[in-house]
C-alpha cells in the first residue's frame, strides 16, 4: 500500500435518484480519494484514507452519515495489501 495511514472502503445505500447528488457531496471530504458509482446492492463504494483507524470513524460519523438520503453504510477496514506501480 501507498504512504501511512488507515484505509477503509465504504458502501453506500443511496435513497433511489439520490446516487449523484451524493456522489458530488462526497467531493467536499478531503479524506475521500476516490468515489464510484456502482450497480446492484450498493449504489456508491468510497475509498477513504485517513490517519488512523479512530479519524476514519469521525469522518464516517460527523462526515458520511451525515449527508442527506444516504440510507445505509458499510465500512470494511483494510488490515494488509498491496499496489502496482
Amino acid at each position: 500500500m501507498s504512504t501511512g495511514g488507515a484505509i477503509a472502503y465504504v458502501l453506500i445505500n443511496a435513497e433511489i435518484g439520490s446516487e449523484r447528488e451524493i456522489l458530488e457531496e462526497l467531493k467536499s471530504i478531503p479524506e475521500i480519494e476516490e468515489a464510484y458509482l456502482l450497480y446492484g446492492v450498493y449504489d456508491i463504494i468510497v475509498k477513504l484514507r485517513a490517519e488512523d483507524n479512530d479519524k476514519i470513524r469521525e469522518i464516517m460519523l460527523t462526515k458520511i452519515r451525515q449527508i442527506r438520503r444516504i440510507r445505509s453504510t458499510l465500512t470494511m477496514l483494510v488490515v494488509e495489501g498491496f499496489e502496482r506501480e
